[in-house]
């Protein structure tokens, strides 16, 4: 977990070095990321079919649902066996990491579909639970990382000289990539995993 001191003093230190302002920052804490929905918020076009909006009011490609199920959207729909995920997981009594398990055992075997940029359906079957269309299985797990109980997000809100540093080196030479491994060494991210693979607990 990156919410440590260490972590914020480091982010103080190189946003001061580089002339970058930080005009307010905070803590959010988990319950309130999960009951506003701010994290569906940020990720909203792959949220939007995972927690949202119901598949009734998804735009969904009638004949790639069909080619790969064997059914039509229609009749899946006036089944009533299609879920976002959220809901998938409160039919199916399952948490978010059983969810991602089951998403990949559906990935596995191609009963999977690609409707496009973020937008999947997934037949989930469980033995001794009914069959059901899932959206975007996959986020529930990424969403659970920012909702557990007791933990929270920090966040700063800065401004600087976009002349001296654009909007894409902020995020690319000053934050770095989102995976950190590819991160340049002195950026905020590589700093980062380079301190906690040395062991000293960034």
């Amino acid at each position: 977990h990156a919410v440590t001191d260490a972590v914020k003093g480091l982010v103080s230190e190189q946003f001061a070095a580089r002339n970058i302002k930080i005009v307010s920052e905070g803590s959010i804490a988990a319950e309130l990321i999960d009951s506003k929905k701010l994290i569906d918020q940020h990720y909203y076009a792959i949220a939007s079919k995972a927690t949202i909006l119901p598949p009734s009011e998804l735009n969904v490609p009638g004949d790639k649902f069909e080619k790969q199920f064997g059914l039509t959207w229609e009749a899946a729909l006036a089944a009533g066996n299609v879920y976002n995920a959220m809901e998938g997981c409160a039919v199916l009594g399952i948490t978010a990491d059983e969810m991602d398990t089951q998403w990949g055992i559906c990935k596995k075997a191609k009963k999977l579909v690609k409707f496009g940029g973020g937008f999947y359906c997934g037949l989930i079957e469980i033995e001794g639970k009914p069959s059901v269309y899932v959206f975007n299985g996959f986020f529930m797990s990424m969403r659970a990382k920012f909702t557990v109980p007791g933990e929270s997000i920090y966040y700063y809100v800065v401004e600087w000289d976009a002349n001296a540093v654009s909007w894409a080196d902020f995020r690319g030479q000053v934050l770095g990539p989102t995976d950190p491994a590819e991160a340049p060494e002195g950026s905020l991210r590589g700093m980062i995993m380079a301190r906690w693979q040395g062991g000293r607990g960034a």
